[in-house]
């Protein structure tokens, strides 16, 4: 009996060294993707910036950077949030448009009648945006967390959905009208920093924010990291799985509003490529494809890299399906490169066990 009594402190001590040394690797694999898309963003812009100073370094193409990445950036870091608890959404794009035909329909509706009662409605018009977004996410959270059905396949049978319903709304058209107050954002800067990479900044921060200092933020990376622990911890996993999709929904009505105040225009069919460029972000960024861990940072540096690339791609006249084959070498170069790091985990883990 002494026996065993003796053994259960050590036990104790040895899950808890082991947690706080799991813990720290996965704080430092963080680190590093950071790090590592840090030195990314300022070599990508070195190389292109040598390659053709005289157009890629100019202010319209230096605007035209931070304007392009608010709108991919937040979808991205909604992708993000969705891989976090080991799931993914592939309806954030269709949300996005979804709620820009939303609100571009709206105005349009009450500008018929009343231009000026239209404006003075600007706020009211982008909160509806925004509810479309978080009803988009609320019906991928009930499939995913009350019906159990894989997010991969749930969130691809949503963007089906409301692709198709924006298809039949538009009548496979693009819809024209914003309100000014807007347009006026999309085209405004602070600072001489475009409004809209302003307001990426802010919900990235947000974002961060509920990630790593909330309860819903580390139950949501307990959930990605041991699912099965956190049942047994107590955690609600229903409740973390639907709070996220209703967040990363939210984000999707974001990007609606960041579509519109871009180009006062709606269609169903805009952003048809940012479906795999932001899973790209997010991975690249750091984000476990597995759950467990990510980093807002991270996958915002990851954005600028690839607005980086784009922009010197287009500066260098190469195509966009060049473009589309650096994204896929970039991707599984980091995964490589990932794995490989993982892989020397287990023996790291045992020479710290040994000097110890």
């Amino acid at each position: 009996m002494n026996a065993v009594q003796e053994k259960n402190p050590l036990k104790r001590v040895n899950a808890e060294v082991d947690s706080r040394w799991t813990g720290l690797v996965e704080r430092l694999h963080v680190d590093r993707s950071a790090r590592r898309m840090l030195l990314l963003v300022v070599v990508a812009f070195a190389i292109f910036a040598a390659l053709k100073p005289s157009v890629f370094l100019s202010g319209i193409n230096l605007q035209n950077i931070a304007i392009s990445s608010p709108e991919i950036g937040v979808i991205a870091i909604a992708m993000m949030l969705a891989m976090l608890t080991g799931g993914i959404d592939l309806s954030l794009v269709s949300i996005a448009n979804l709620s820009a035909i939303t609100m571009s329909t709206m105005f349009t509706a009450i500008a018929v009648n009343n231009p000026d009662q239209a404006e003075q409605l600007f706020p009211l018009i982008v909160l509806v945006g925004l509810v479309v977004g978080l009803l988009g996410g609320a019906v991928n959270g009930l499939l995913v967390s009350r019906l159990g059905i894989t997010p991969i396949l749930a969130t691809l049978g949503t963007m089906q959905i409301y692709n198709g319903i924006a298809v039949a709304w538009t009548g496979g058209k693009t819809l024209y009208g914003s309100p000014a107050a807007l347009t006026s954002i999309g085209q405004s800067t602070v600072g001489g920093v475009p409004t809209l990479f302003v307001l990426f900044v802010i919900v990235a921060v947000l974002v961060g924010i509920v990630v790593k200092r909330t309860p819903l933020g580390l139950k949501v990376t307990l959930q990605g990291a041991n699912p099965t622990a956190a049942r047994y911890s107590g955690i609600n996993s229903r409740a973390v799985l639907m709070s996220t999709y209703l967040l990363t929904g939210t984000l999707g009505g974001i990007a609606g509003v960041l579509f519109l105040a871009r180009n006062p225009t709606a269609s169903a069919d805009y952003g048809a490529s940012y479906v795999l460029l932001v899973i790209v972000i997010a991975v690249l960024g750091g984000t476990n494809p597995n759950g467990g861990f990510a980093t807002v940072f991270g996958v915002v540096l990851a954005t600028l890299t690839l607005q980086i690339v784009s922009s010197g791609f287009t500066a260098l006249r190469l195509s966009a399906f060049q473009y589309s084959i650096a994204q896929g070498v970039i991707l599984i170069a980091v995964m490589v490169i990932d794995q490989v790091q993982w892989r020397w985990r287990p023996r790291a883990r045992r020479a710290a066990a040994v000097s110890s």
